[in-house]
């Protein structure tokens, strides 16, 4: 689809395709015509001109997700472009307008908002190269502690200390990045770009350093807050971050694997989760919810239940929920709200259909994405599926990958799904038929590839060809077998891999330790 462009867009193009004639003429372009020039920039990928745009941006705000987002010269949104040629001279260019002195125009920029963007998978910039989330911080953290060096060290004109820019930004800290955040995080004061932290992710730390640095962070600012891989927090670690640590703007809360188990629970375990339920409710004004993978076996009515705002988003797959917790679900008041929710990992045709079909019915009306992984739906199910998902109108994404569907049940699923409006993303099971005689569900990932790659591609062939029929060219359909994209785990997969083998190590050494004890 050829997205129109007006004629003050084509010309902002014509004008900065020439990128030395464009940086000579800047002087003389007026300051509403800023960001028409910045997205034409960004659309070519004209990296000079987008750093001498940003070195000398005569207005007060830069927002990269409304610059680049749909406006009225060009419609398409240039957003998810994490271009790593554009997104560095961007950064590099707020350090130089920093320093610049002898810019014609006067200094008025307060706040730059970087947040904007969103990491895709599919790139189409000509360099192909992307600067993900933890790249952006690594380079935002390195460009404001190279700001202080150089304003200690040069002759700098007296105006150039007064620049005060707050910095919005969704930081992403590992191991490997964290002693260079750290150090811009604690000379913020004296830094005219100041890091001012909107969203935070914190994979592969220890304990002592995440708690260290979320307080660095300025909590009260916090609006998302994901602590995913290798963060090995517990239940009584997240009581203590709640009673020291306040989050009255937070939003969004992410909580890695195992951070609850209640089969291990004791008297004083219970009054700990009543008391994180009750800060959560009480400190926060939380709408998005993941507790993936903790054992929360009838305990969701008393982590949920103190909220005070409705959740939009719920992830609580493979968290081992029984009946009463399905129940709550369905009759809570968050269920008229949830636009995302992720039950996968739990047999719901067996243990709560009729509740699960409840609480279906309850966010029909909103629903975006429903995710039902692994829930051990077969062929018998999938008229009932249909008539729960009939009402879901709105649903843009529903992944289903891991259920017993034959290619028959599949056909008859996508000819429903060709009628949801909104539809966008389908992920879908390899058919059940395609693997040998016997396999067991859910199959581990020794068994996952070990299907007819061949019958495969015929019956997804057919699927399409469903779709195509309908008009449904708009659906994208796949089946990522060992899950769907994930930008953050794909930009830090190479730490992410380093660590989970030096874990193994280290496991290995115990055991053998352990083993020699004995002989």
């Amino acid at each position: 689809r050829t997205t129109m462009k007006s004629l003050r867009f084509i010309s902002a193009e014509a004008f900065v395709s020439n990128a030395e004639f464009a940086r000579k003429s800047l002087g003389a372009v007026t300051h509403d015509l800023f960001p028409l020039l910045f997205k034409a920039s960004y659309l070519l990928d004209q990296g000079e001109v987008i750093h001498d745009l940003v070195e000398n941006w005569p207005l007060f705000d830069f927002n990269i997700g409304k610059l680049l987002g749909a406006t009225l010269d060009y419609e398409e949104d240039l957003s998810h472009r994490t271009c790593s040629v554009c997104l560095e001279s961007c950064l590099t260019g707020l350090r130089d307008y920093v320093l610049n002195q002898s810019s014609p125009y006067v200094k008025k920029l307060k706040v730059v908002d970087l947040t904007g963007i969103k990491d895709v998978e599919v790139q189409f910039c000509k360099c192909k190269k992307t600067m993900g989330r933890w790249a952006r911080t690594q380079l935002l953290s390195k460009l404001c502690s190279d700001l202080l060096v150089y304003l200690q060290q040069a002759q700098c004109s007296p105006g150039t200390f007064e620049v005060s820019i707050n910095v919005l930004i969704d930081l992403f800290v590992t191991e490997q990045n964290y002693e260079l955040v750290v150090q811009a995080l604690l000379k913020k004061c004296s830094c005219p770009l100041k890091i001012c932290c909107v969203a935070f992710r914190s994979d592969n730390l220890t304990l002592q350093k995440f708690f260290y640095i979320i307080k660095l962070t300025d909590p009260s600012l916090l609006r998302k807050l994901e602590i995913v891989h290798n963060v090995h927090l517990e239940m009584e670690h997240l009581e203590m971050l709640f009673n020291c640590i306040h989050f009255p703007l937070l939003m969004s809360l992410t909580l890695p694997a195992r951070t609850f188990n209640v089969r291990r629970f004791t008297a004083t375990d219970e009054q700990t989760l009543t008391k994180i339920g009750e800060k959560m409710g009480e400190m926060m004004q939380l709408t998005e919810l993941s507790m993936s993978f903790s054992i929360l076996t009838g305990r969701i009515q008393k982590l949920l239940s103190p909220l005070k705002t409705p959740l939009k988003k719920l992830d609580v797959s493979n968290c081992s929920l029984n009946h009463a917790d399905m129940a709550f679900l369905a009759n809570s008041f968050h269920a008229n709200h949830l636009e995302a929710l992720d039950l996968s990992g739990h047999d719901i045709p067996e243990l709560y259909p009729s509740t699960f079909f409840k609480l279906l019915s309850r966010c029909s009306s909103v629903l975006r994405s429903l995710t039902l992984e692994d829930c051990n739906i077969q062929d018998t199910h999938v008229n009932m599926l249909v008539l729960g998902l009939s009402p879901c109108q709105k649903l843009q994404e529903f992944k289903f990958i891991g259920n017993p569907l034959s290619s028959q049940a599949l056909k008859h699923l996508f000819t429903f799904l060709c009628e949801l409006p909104m539809l966008k993303n389908v992920e879908f099971p390899v058919p059940r038929d395609c693997y040998p005689i016997g396999i067991t569900y859910p199959i581990d990932d020794a068994s996952v590839c070990r299907f007819d790659h061949q019958k495969y591609e015929g019956v997804a062939e057919e699927l399409n060809l469903i779709l195509l029929q309908a008009n449904r060219d708009d659906v994208k359909a796949s089946t990522p077998l060992f899950g769907s994209y994930d930008a953050a785990v794909q930009e830090t997969n190479n730490e992410l891999g380093a660590y989970l083998i030096k874990s193994f190590k280290e496991t290995l050494e115990k055991f053998t330790s352990s083993f020699n004890k004995i002989n």
